[in-house]
């Protein structure tokens, strides 16, 4: 069973949970959610924020690393931890996107359903047709991260391809330091009054009988901006490595002399 699995497993498990304890308790979880969810996770988000801010600065360790071993042999400590880094970000990212890769079956399946409750049996479950638009939602936000270790994102290439090894990597930490990363914090500053006004009256659906947790869904968009910066660092570090004439795993090992 892959990561991925497991985690949705455990997801779907205190989903599950929750709503038991809710009907048990005659509703003692959504009541203490409207009175205190908030503002949990308004301290948790802070919180969260400052140690990734403080954190922040060894996001420039790959692009020091690419100059050093540019000119000369890579310490052992910073080649090992580049490698650590890349190998977490890339565990977390493929189990989140080993999750996400369920929503496409479940797309596939509960748009068969609606269709045929609709124009067989003449009947509509507002609920059921949102959940499309979550799955759909959820699918790419949050396959984004495995997507870019994977390369398979929308590339322009005109150039690129035909680059030496090192020459992509320039290329690689060139463009995620000017590009997606500074996307991604855009993408993070900009969506967070959005998530948080969501979050601050637990938005649900329009409509009564609608699903309940748009907040929920709208608190993907920074989780997706989190993931690719991260992702970015990890490329990167990959790219410093190649450019050291370091081998990094699952790539081809840099050859010496290129570029």
């Amino acid at each position: 069973m892959r990561a991925g699995d497991v985690l949705l497993l455990v997801v779907i498990a205190i989903g599950i949970a929750l709503s038991l304890i809710d009907s048990a308790s005659g509703g003692g979880v959504s009541a203490w959610s409207q009175a205190h969810l908030y503002r949990f996770m308004a301290s948790a988000g802070d919180a969260i924020g400052w140690v990734g801010l403080l954190l922040s600065p060894l996001l420039l360790f790959p692009v020091l690393a690419a100059l050093w071993g540019r000119f000369a042999a890579l310490p052992g400590p910073l080649e090992a931890l580049l490698r650590l880094a890349t190998r977490c970000i890339d565990a977390v990212n493929t189990a989140i996107g080993d999750a996400a890769r369920w929503f496409a079956l479940g797309l596939v399946v509960v748009t068969a359903i609606v269709v045929v409750q609709r124009y067989v049996f003449g009947i509509a479950m507002t609920g059921l047709q949102e959940s499309v638009i979550y799955m759909h939602a959820l699918l790419f936000l949050l396959s984004s991260g495995i997507t870019l270790l994977a390369d398979g994102h929308v590339r322009v290439d005109i150039i690129y391809s035909k680059l030496s090894e090192r020459g992509k990597a320039w290329t690689d930490l060139i463009g995620v330091y000017f590009a997606l990363i500074p996307m991604g914090w855009l993408i993070l500053v900009m969506s967070s009054p959005y998530v948080n006004a969501s979050w601050r009256i637990l938005e649900r659906s329009r409509e009564s009988n609608g699903l309940a947790f748009v907040y929920l869904l709208k608190a993907a968009i920074p989780v997706f901006a989190v993931m690719m910066i991260l992702q970015g660092a990890s490329m990167a570090a990959r790219a410093a490595l190649t450019i050291s004439g370091r081998p990094v795993p699952g790539h081809r090992k840099a050859v010496e002399g290129e570029l």
